[in-house]
């Protein structure tokens, strides 16, 4: 069985059983928004993982598919919201529910979905139920905290690449190391090993969100999915944004401050002004290192776990393949 059928079948297994799990229920507003967000499709990265790794490390994936439900209801509840607070207008290529309803159904649908996806771990025995509830509270509350920081970089001039790191690992790479640790505890893992799967999934995580930086500037709009540029024309100071300000000349750096204090709106010529100086100031260069680094520092905490290697070539075959990726 190859890697790639193996993902497939993952995903395969987990979308029936999301399936099963979507219900027309009344109040329709509240249910309909839920339906049609978790309907949207996307990667199911998260979700996956978790089946993932509870496999590789001896465990039946069936039995993990309700965190893996877990992860997804919130991972969608966490957009949802964050559409809202970034007034976005789409999401996969489609409509944000704020749009499509309207704020306050967005709120309270987001609402519901993050009390779903608790009610997802009522399944476990209570030992594992304790595990796992208390690994998801803590990564949910790191997740708004990075969130938070995200909100209040975009007021502040003096954001260091160091304090971006950490946001984006809480905002993202926090959530897939959680959905990976997680098969692991279901696996009944020794608690070393679902920790280093952690770190691997958090180093991931951050390179994976590198990427997605540098997707949004430089990505293909057939295949990217959300508008690409969005970070630029948002003045979200990503870092390209960061290591351009450190690396650029005086004039490309005023210039860059200038273009980044207009109010955010849709100008071509902007998007590509940022982007010229992006590449011409080294930056991009710079992100596929620390993209690289944080790559090879996942598979480093795959050296802490006692799988058999080929269960680690899986893993690692996984998370070549995600820094290849074009969407």
């Amino acid at each position: 069985m190859t890697n790639s059928n193996t993902i497939e079948q993952y995903g395969a297994a987990f979308i029936s059983h999301l399936e099963s799990k979507i219900k027309a229920k009344e109040p329709k507003n509240l249910y309909e928004p839920i339906n049609y967000i978790l309907g949207l499709g996307g990667k199911r990265l998260r979700p996956i993982l978790t089946l993932m790794t509870a496999d590789l490390f001896g465990g039946n994936f069936k039995d993990a598919q309700d965190a893996a439900m877990a992860i997804e209801v919130f991972h969608n509840f966490s957009l949802v919201h964050d559409d809202i607070m970034d007034d976005a207008p789409l999401r996969r290529g489609k409509e944000t529910v704020h749009e499509k309803w309207d704020v306050n159904t967005g709120i309270l649908s987001g609402d519901a979905m993050l009390i779903n996806s608790y009610q997802f771990f009522e399944s476990y025995s209570p030992e594992v139920f304790k595990k796992l509830t208390s690994l998801f509270s803590k990564t949910a509350i790191e997740v708004c905290e990075g969130q938070q920081y995200d909100v209040d970089f975009e007021s502040r001039d003096d954001v260091t690449i160091p304090e971006y790191l950490k946001m984006i690992e809480y905002k993202t790479a926090v959530l897939v190391a959680a959905a990976m640790k997680m098969g692991a505890i279901i696996a009944d893992a020794p608690e070393e090993e679902t920790s280093a799967i952690y770190e691997f999934g958090k180093n991931l995580g951050i390179a994976f969100q590198l990427q997605d930086d540098y997707l949004d500037a430089f990505g293909d709009p057939e295949t990217f999915g959300k508008q690409v540029g969005g970070d630029i024309i948002e003045n979200k100071k990503t870092f390209l944004f960061l290591k351009s300000l450190e690396y650029a000349e005086k004039e490309q750096r005023e210039g860059l401050l200038h273009l980044y204090s207009l109010k955010p709106g849709d100008s071509k010529t902007k998007v590509e002004t940022v982007k010229s100086i992006f590449i011409e100031s080294g930056a991009v260069e710079e992100a596929k290192k620390e993209i690289n680094q944080y790559t090879q520092k996942a598979f480093n905490a795959l050296c802490d776990i006692n799988i058999p290697e080929k269960n680690k070539h899986i893993l690692k075959e996984f998370g070549e393949n995600l820094m290849k990726r074009t969407v």
